[in-house]
């Protein structure tokens, strides 16, 4: 296995230099896939005018979106204006909508400082044309905190809707089998149980999600540079849930380009813009690599491996180490690994694939 993920980018200037030339977008610009219709933009979501320029008159029936939670992913902005911006480009949006259709998004509650900006956005979206339909969690299974508070591992995902779009029960069940019996009533004169009265042997994913696995350098779809990568799973869910095959699905903070894989597997076209080329390039290139070789990700190397033949220094504090490599050369696994608490030993075992490869449409 190839060695050699990038550092996160958010962090590395120089890194950044070097990719900046290999990125076929520049600020303004769409590509439009000619096999499925999908489109990455370069484009501005607080934008009407670039976000017009994306849809070009299509109307999208479901939103995913996963904004910067104002932290250092760009320049820090005070929560009102942090708001302010997110009232911008949920506002355009909602204007490229179905009647009937769904809006998620992703967002951050920070503990150290009254739990902004979660609470400040939920007030904000009363303002909108909207109906709230769910507050989901998703339970990290790799957190991170303190021994003198409650480790954080939750993210939150917020759902609401417009009209009376569709939701697809079946998408929300898990591969957890149920259990546990109980809940007794009668069924036409007979006692039951609720195993009984279920349509399926696993339980319902609900608003509580247990059953997803963050992303990780192990992982066969981790895509490294990115810092906030969302599950391909989750993405998957909620595309399956409330959309249909061969609908629209815009995401407008594309980043490792989840949104648009997700869409590529379950037959939906995908319209996605990030303000960074460099995500935007990411974003075309990991569905190019899903299509040529059927793989979610690069787990430890990276999208621009066969581009730049430089070994990446491992700590992001230190200088880029521009250590020039042959071609088609491998680096040797490393299999250290990151240092581990004292407890229960790490997994043998070979991680398993998350879905089954579909054919192209």
């Amino acid at each position: 296995m190839n060695n050699n993920p990038l550092p996160r980018l958010d962090g590395r200037p120089d890194v950044r230099e070097l990719l900046l030339p290999h990125c076929r977008l520049k600020r303004g610009e769409v590509w439009t896939d000619a096999v499925a219709g999908h489109r990455v933009a370069c484009l501005d979501a607080a934008s009407a005018e670039d976000v017009a320029k994306v849809m070009d008159g299509n109307r999208a029936a479901l939103a995913i979106h996963d904004p910067p939670y104002n932290l250092v992913a760009f320049e820090e902005l005070n929560c009102l204006e942090f708001i302010r911006w997110c009232k911008r480009w949920v506002t355009n949006t909602l204007d490229w909508m179905e009647r009937d259709a769904s809006l998620y998004v992703w967002l951050g509650a920070d503990q150290k400082d009254g739990f902004q900006p979660l609470p400040d956005f939920m007030i904000m979206m009363r303002s909108l044309p909207v109906t709230t339909r769910s507050f989901i969690t998703m339970r990290n299974q790799r957190g991170y905190g303190t021994q003198k508070n409650w480790m954080a591992v939750r993210q939150e995902l917020l759902y609401y809707k417009t009209g009376n779009p569709v939701f697809n029960v079946e998408a929300e069940y898990t591969d957890i089998p149920k259990i546990l019996r109980g809940y007794y009533k009668k069924v036409n004169g007979k006692l039951t149980e609720n195993i009984e009265r279920s349509n399926s042997e696993n339980i319902r994913a609900g608003n509580v999600w247990v059953d997803i696995q963050q992303v990780f350098y192990r992982m066969e779809e981790n895509v490294n540079g990115c810092y906030a990568q969302k599950p391909l799973k989750c993405i998957d869910r909620i595309v399956r849930a409330s959309s249909n095959v061969g609908h629209l699905v815009v995401d407008f903070f594309a980043h490792s380009g989840t949104t648009l894989l997700a869409c590529e597997i379950s037959q939906r076209r995908c319209f996605t813009i990030d303000t960074d080329p460099i995500f935007c390039e990411m974003t075309i290139r990991r569905l190019e690599h899903y299509r040529q070789t059927g793989k979610l990700g690069w787990q430890n190397s990276h999208a621009f491996e066969k581009d730049i033949h430089v070994h990446f220094a491992p700590a992001p504090e230190q200088a880029l180490e521009a250590e020039v490599l042959p071609h088609n050369v491998a680096q040797a696994p490393d299999n250290n690994g990151p240092p581990r608490r004292p407890g229960r030993p790490p997994k043998t075992a070979a991680i398993s694939r998350l879905y089954d490869q579909t054919s192209l449409f």
